[in-house]
């Protein structure tokens, strides 16, 4: 017993911090760290809500070095973004890199690996030209979204920093085994097992091929048919087996969740984050609260299916799903933003359209969130959940140069980051318009 625990302490001490760390992007090989500067109009400090007028970002490889009002010296290039409001990028928490809207029902079985791969070529994108340069993907099967991760990782593809949890886990018949074919196929999706030594195992099977992350469906959902989003999927021993396996494996673990029960035992089982969150009580708040749970909460997502499901496939059920749930989730966002609960960025993108995520910051702000706040949960809160606040979600020394640029005020036009003009990358430019 002794020889193997000292054989993992060897190990680990080998490894250092970051084999303990969650996936990142590395600057690749050898070659020379290029210098530039970013000259900002105006430099936003996430945290404060200050404003620097004609700022200097000074960019080494792919990090920041220096922030300041002072001209470096010397002659290096300049990226000119005068007239611009500079943020750090944005990290959308919840996001199906490879899905789209209009794969619904039988359409969603007759795509393949490789169609799903492709689209997640395109979805990352459209991400990052959106300005999030950064986010998690949360359910995607055959892995392919492991396969985006790790393409953009390589640099053989553009996109934004990923973590990823692979084939959502759940039992049979549950919002997680999203299948419209017949009994006769005797199908379920690839997460799917029943009982904690099964969904055990579908854990380890993610872990096995890449996940950072486990997804979970405690509750039902908006979309597939045969459930409700109040209905709770899982037992209780069922999700702390899930729970805890991730946390052997030093990994993280959320919840689908719409329904208030199922947000409790979810929270109780000790997840990191709640997905949706659209039932909540006062207990619920509470409990959110005390485990210090974060409530990543996608808002303009139901307005998007309300508006635009009928054409883009969603069926009957799902429309009329929306429709009820909707109203529901935004008076629960309300009470979680009054009790001060720690809610996060995320959009579900995939079930909307990937690029017209920035639009939810207005949602967010005309639900009552301030402007700053509604910023804060797509940077350093989402940065905070995502283990990366040691890289990403401000604009600071030694961070990654991922920066935004806007054309008007985001604090007062929120609207605005539906439009971003300008992305960097790890120092690179991705977009300037």
């Amino acid at each position: 017993m002794r020889s193997a625990i000292l054989g993992r302490l060897i190990v680990g001490a080998l490894a250092g911090p970051a084999a303990l760390a969650p996936r990142l992007l590395v600057a690749q090989g050898d070659r020379p760290a290029p210098r530039l500067v970013v000259k900002a109009g105006h430099l936003l400090d996430v945290r404060t809500g200050q404003w620097t007028d004609n700022a200097f970002i000074v960019v080494a490889g792919d990090r920041i070095v220096s922030v300041g009002s002072t001209p470096p010296p010397g002659s290096l290039p300049v990226v000119d973004l005068s007239g611009s409001y500079v943020l750090p990028g944005l990290i959308d928490a919840h996001v199906h890199i490879n899905d789209e809207p209009q794969l619904r029902g039988p359409d969603y079985h007759a795509a393949s690996a490789a169609r799903f791969a492709i689209l997640g070529v395109k979805n990352a994108r459209k991400m990052i030209e959106a300005g999030f340069t950064a986010g998690r993907s949360l359910g995607n099967n055959y892995f392919s979204d492991v396969a985006v991760r790790d393409g953009i990782n390589q640099g053989e593809i553009v996109g934004p920093r990923l973590q990823v949890s692979g084939p959502m886990v759940g039992g049979t018949g549950t919002h997680c085994d999203y299948t419209f074919l017949s009994p006769e196929f005797k199908y379920n999706d690839e997460g799917v097992a029943d009982g904690a030594e099964g969904l055990i195992g579908k854990t380890r099977f993610a872990f096995k091929y890449g996940a950072d992350w486990v997804k979970f469906c405690a509750s039902g959902g908006v979309s597939g048919r045969g459930t409700l989003p109040d209905d709770i999927h899982l037992s209780f021993e069922e999700m702390k087996a899930i729970v805890d396996e991730a946390h052997r494996r030093r990994k993280k673990a959320t919840a689908h969740a719409h329904g208030t029960e199922a947000i409790k035992l979810a929270i109780r089982a000790g997840v990191e984050s709640i997905e949706h969150g659209s039932l909540l009580d006062d207990e619920a708040i509470r409990m959110l609260k005390e485990h210090n749970v974060a409530l990543v909460v996608d808002l303009y997502n139901g307005e998007w299916i309300i508006a635009h499901g009928a054409e883009n496939n969603f069926s009957a059920g799902s429309l009329a799903r929306a429709k009820v749930l909707h109203p529901y989730a935004v008076a629960s966002y309300k009470k979680a933003l009054a009790a001060g609960v720690n809610i996060v960025f995320g959009t579900d993108a995939g079930t909307m359209p990937h690029g017209l995520t920035g639009r939810q910051f207005a949602t967010y702000v005309e639900n009552g969130m301030p402007a700053l706040m509604a910023i804060q949960t797509a940077t350093i809160r989402a940065a905070e959940l995502l283990g990366w606040s040691d890289r990403i979600g401000t604009v600071e020394p030694g961070k990654f140069a991922d920066l935004i640029a806007v054309k008007a005020n985001p604090l007062t036009e929120p609207n605005t980051l539906a439009a971003v003009t300008f992305v960097m990358k790890g120092g690179e430019v991705i977009k300037l318009r």
